[in-house]
């Protein structure tokens, strides 16, 4: 225990702080890290270095070398600068290196050196030139702020959507404020500096200026400022040696402290623990680190070498040349296990398992002790949790093993948090393995989260240990394994020296058909990196044709790309390759096209008959598909207002349905344009509306005006069989109820429709004393249906009685339902029984 305690450094009465060696850095370094702007990512993120020689004259012929590393110091890339002059350089989120030029441009790199893409801060920075840069993330995304030539700031909160934000001016600033910060508070960005013993404030519209309460006086200048990784907490660094430090609103201080030395300190960062009650902040010089709290006395350590800090959310991480090292206050369930002469639950129970490997019964009586108060339950967990802030596995190891021997003597106990503590605490050892170099804390794992962590070893290319971790870890596999794949298969397609066979085979044998896997997005990839012969092969695997369809044409391979629609069924998906092709090709090789696809066809033709009416008969002359071009005149007929134009529509309509070797359409075709003709004609004679009425609507309307004379010349023009005339003139006489006209015209000659016809008509126009005039004309077949029309039941009774027709009588006796008719229906019935008699 006393040997476990040995680098514990008490603040105060109330945290221990301990600093311990994550790595033994091998990176030989030829340049000192004062000689090199330097970005290290939080998370145990990697490490930038790039050497400025733009600040010594001496060697401003020297390009510079951008190198980055893990946090072990492995290599992973290194690269000569070709760029112009670096401020400042930092990470982003998602462990892109930003690096902030001179000009105001920022270029963004990849892990391994590969240039994403840039943008501009905006021309006045370009105009001005930069003087100091801050890379910071907060909740909305990685934001850039810069200080330009002009003392005036624009910063974007979030480098992934750009909005560029100029800040207010300082009043009466004429040189760079001694130091400046970006804060965070309500999802809005701010900036506060320094100008001598004032603060401002600025805001996306104002400058205000703040006091921190509780400053003690004489204060000319702040040296250094640092805000916390949560933004809520604030530590300036005074002229005086004072360090304030209070809530990121200035609303507040926590407490102070005073280091006595004025030399202003080359670093200042926090380091506090999540939901931690001791504040505490770390203050680096050339020589000495300081970490300094709510305490009269601070915590000292001599630095060897040039080092450089990195904020964390529960520590800071302190490297140099030779070693890498984590600085953090000591949890509270480690503090309580460990600590000298600790009574905790969780101290007795790590005592009982030592006792019970040495099979010493001192094992039962801490067992015991811990059993009567009844802490147990608590003295597993605090194990459990202990061993999750461990680096060492071998303390871990013997934690877990503390816990695994309690809960053997508890009845309840659940084991989700002890199995999920063995399974987080595998994969952070996993991580942090030198030739990983992912240094996390079970702390900032848990922040982090298990899918940010994948995404980060997929940028580093370890894609076997992603895979073994979603194996271990039994994570679905549209969120694990097949996610991992995609990117690897992404990183397959770049590898320039195989051959697209080679590579296009390597990928469908080891994705075949994982669930999740995107093959177009791989395709995609391929096409971005110029190999586009690679692209078609992987789409031949895409077994979706709307993933097929839109890069096969982004790659101006449009007629595969209609092929893959037509086989996909998938009409709408034609109708897209269909319009591409129609804007990418000319006419004559988009129709030849079309005629090779059938189906292709067919739907360009459906498309042009609601859009694009020329096409439409410029397809059908080129097919010489007469029967549909003369369709084609017969619609277009109906749309000119001028009979002239129609009547010439129509003479083309026949012209080519006599082509199309179809006399029927063609005669019928001219029989419209004589009736085009005549029509015009009547409504110069005899006024009134007759253009576009059918053949019997003209007959009829001319019958109506009277004009039988007309009417019967029309009809004989037309060859209108007597029947169909005598049934127009019915009806319109009817209609008009000119019933004298229509006995008149009953017996002008013998009528080819007989005259049941007219006793209908007239029985529809309610007209019961007409109706029986034409009933008596009616002939013996009819005869019974007319008087049952006109309600003569008796009389039909008679008629079907005479007949002898059993339909008849059956017709009669339907009828037969008042009172009154109850006679007749004897009648019948009575002729009936005779009949059968007989």
């Amino acid at each position: 225990m006393d040997c476990y305690t040995a680098n514990w450094n008490p603040l105060g009465d109330s945290a221990f702080y301990r600093k311990y060696e994550l790595y033994s850095m091998d990176w030989d370094l030829k340049e000192e890290l004062r000689d090199c702007l330097v970005a290290a990512a939080p998370y145990g993120g990697p490490i930038a270095l790039l050497r400025n020689p733009w600040r010594k004259e001496k060697v401003a012929s020297v390009r510079p070398i951008l190198e980055i590393y893990s946090a072990s110091g492995v290599p992973l890339v290194s690269l000569l600068w070709k760029s112009g002059p670096v401020v400042s350089m930092g990470w982003s989120a998602e462990e892109e290196l930003l690096c902030v030029q001179e000009d105001g441009a920022v270029l963004v790199y990849g892990l391994h050196g590969d240039f994403r893409r840039h943008f501009s801060m905006g021309n006045e920075v370009l105009q001005n030139r930069v003087l100091d840069a801050r890379i910071f993330h907060t909740e909305l995304g990685s934001g850039v702020a810069i200080l330009t030539g002009a003392h005036r700031f624009t910063l974007s909160a979030n480098v992934g959507d750009l909005k560029l934000r100029r800040m207010p001016e300082v009043p009466g600033l004429q040189s760079a404020p001694s130091c400046w910060t970006t804060l965070f508070q309500e999802r809005v960005a701010h900036i506060l500096l320094a100008v001598g013993p004032d603060l401002y404030l600025l805001d996306h519209a104002t400058c205000s200026a703040v006091t921190p309460p509780g400053l003690p006086p004489g204060v000319t200048s702040f040296l250094q400022m640092a805000v916390s990784f949560t933004y809520r907490q604030l530590a300036l660094f005074t002229d005086t040696g004072y360090i304030w430090m209070g809530t990121a609103s200035l609303t507040d201080k926590l407490c102070e402290f005073n280091c006595n030395i004025r030399a202003p300190p080359k670093q200042m960062v926090w380091c506090s623990r999540p939901r931690s009650k001791e504040r505490a902040v770390v203050v680096a010089w050339e020589r000495r680190l300081m970490v300094v709290g709510n305490a009269p006395e601070s915590i000292q350590f001599v630095l060897d070498e040039d080092s450089y800090l990195v904020p964390e959310l529960d520590g800071v991480r302190i490297f140099s040349r030779s070693t890498h090292e984590f600085l953090h206050e000591v949890p509270v369930a480690s503090e309580e296990i460990f600590k000298i002469a600790s009574m905790a639950p969780g101290a007795l129970l790590l005592e009982a398992q030592k006792e019970y490997e040495k099979e010493s019964q001192k094992a039962d009586e801490y067992l015991r002790e811990i059993q009567e108060l009844g802490q147990l339950t608590q003295a597993v967990q605090q194990c459990i949790e202990a061993a999750g802030h461990e680096h060492r596995p071998d303390m871990q190891k013997s934690l877990l093993r503390a816990a695994s021997f309690g809960k053997c003597f508890l009845d309840r106990f659940p084991p989700d948090s002890f199995v999920r503590m063995c399974q987080d605490l595998r994969v952070l050892n996993a991580v942090r393995d030198y030739h990983i170099g992912i240094p996390l804390t079970y702390s900032q794992y848990k922040q982090l989260t298990i899918q940010v962590l994948l995404d980060r070893l997929v940028l580093r290319r370890l894609y076997p240990l992603a895979i073994q971790i979603c194996e271990y870890l039994r994570l679905p596999e549209v969120q694990g394994i097949s996610r991992i794949l995609a990117h690897w298969a992404c990183y397959k397609v770049q590898q320039k020296d195989v051959s697209d066979e080679d590579v296009a085979r390597a990928i469908n044998q080891k994705l075949g058909d994982t669930p999740g896997v995107s093959y177009s997005d791989i395709a995609a990839r391929a096409y971005g990196c110029g190999r586009t012969e690679l692209a078609i092969k992987l789409l031949e695997y895409e077994p979706r044709s709307g993933e097929q369809v839109p890069l096969l044409l982004k790659m101006k391979r449009s007629k595969l790309a209609l092929s893959k629609a037509i086989e996909s069924g998938d009409t709408d998906l034609v109708f897209t390759v269909l319009l591409h092709l129609k804007n990418e090709l000319n006419r004559g090789d988009f129709f030849m096209t079309l005629r090779n696809q059938p189906m292709a066809l067919s739907l360009y033709r459906q498309f042009c008959k609601h859009q694009e009416l020329e096409t439409l008969k410029d397809l059908y002359n080129q097919d010489d598909n007469h029967q549909e071009l003369g369709s084609f005149h017969l619609r277009a007929s109906y749309t000119e207002e001028r009979i002239e134009g129609r009547v010439a529509a129509l003479q083309t309509a026949a012209d080519a349905f006599y082509k199309a070797k179809n006399e029927f359409s063609a005669k019928a075709t001219e029989d419209q344009m004589r009736l085009l003709r005549l029509q015009r004609r009547l409504e110069d004679d005899l006024g009134g509306h007759f253009l576009d009425l059918s053949l019997h609507d003209t007959v009829t309307t001319l019958i109506v005006g009277g004009h039988n004379k007309r009417a019967e010349q029309l009809a004989r023009d037309f060859r209108i069989p007597d029947k169909r005339l005598w049934w127009l003139k019915l009806t319109a006489l009817a209609d008009l109820e000119d019933w004298e006209e229509l006995e008149k015209f009953s017996k002008s000659k013998k009528s080819p429709i007989g005259y049941l016809p007219f006793v209908e008509i007239c029985m529809k126009q309610h007209n019961k004393y007409e109706a029986k005039k034409y009933a008596s004309r009616v002939g013996p077949e009819q005869k019974v249906k007319a008087l049952l029309l006109v309600g003569d039941i008796a009389q039909a009774a008679d008629v079907a009685i005479e007949h002898r027709n059993e339909a008849e009588l059956s017709l009669v006796l339907s009828h037969c339902t008042g009172a009154s008719d109850g006679a007749t229906a004897d009648k019948i019935q009575r002729a009936r029984a005779q009949a059968q008699k007989k």
